[in-house]
């Protein structure tokens, strides 16, 4: 899979992913908007370019109050994510070219306001996205907010996804509806964050072609 190549559909008006793209960046949007005074934290797990993320901060007005941290293993996503954080003059937005599943690559960052899971749950097993979703409570804020991504093929997974978060002390924020063509959710953190296992793996990026014709 040429995961650069695979961004290019974004690029291409009313496509699935720019329909998606539109709907994460939205949450993100509100995320930012409802975010408490002072400095934040962010988190992108295999961030790609950046684009869920970064257009965003771009025009906000609380874009100097983040300190972002974006990881992705494929280095010519990592070159344009750092270029478009460069251009936007996001100087706080850090781009690691690395496994995204370590959870000790985010040791100093967590717990973070915004955790941006987009494009993995459709691309790992369903163990690995319960797993994956009970390790958000390390690394999510008291207050903040994960945003995901998963197809809504059948079988369709998100609405397990959400029992799943629910066990974990997460509110349902907002869902897109089935007929949307994609799934993008937000769920905000109610609970009390707990230590990072630092050590652990969270999961192990298959790709949707190993496992079903569709995306994430």
């Amino acid at each position: 899979m040429d995961w650069n190549e695979w961004h290019d559909e974004y690029d291409r008006p009313g496509s699935r992913l720019a329909r998606r793209l539109v709907a994460v960046q939205e949450r993100v949007r509100a995320a930012l908007d409802t975010a408490p005074a002072g400095p934040l934290r962010m988190i992108s797990m295999c961030a790609g370019q950046g684009r869920d993320l970064i257009p965003v901060l771009a025009e906000h007005p609380r874009r100097d109050d983040v300190r972002a941290r974006l990881v992705e293993l494929d280095p010519a996503n990592c070159d344009l994510a750092r270029a478009a954080a460069a251009a936007a003059g996001l100087g706080r937005v850090e781009v690691v070219e690395g496994d995204a599943s370590l959870a000790g690559g985010y040791a100093d960052l967590a717990p973070a306001d915004l955790v941006l899971a987009c494009g993995i749950f459709g691309n790992i097993s369903d163990d690995d996205v319960r797993r994956t979703i009970g390790f958000f409570p390390q690394l999510c804020a008291e207050g903040g907010t994960v945003v995901w991504t998963r197809h809504r093929e059948e079988p369709d997974l998100v609405p397990r996804m959400c029992t799943w978060f629910e066990e974990n002390g997460f509110a349902l924020e907002w869902v897109s509806p089935p007929q949307a063509g994609y799934g993008v959710g937000a769920h905000r953190f109610t609970g009390r964050p707990r230590p990072l296992a630092a050590g652990e793996s969270m999961f192990s990026f298959l790709g949707y072609d190993r496992l079903r014709p569709a995306g994430s």
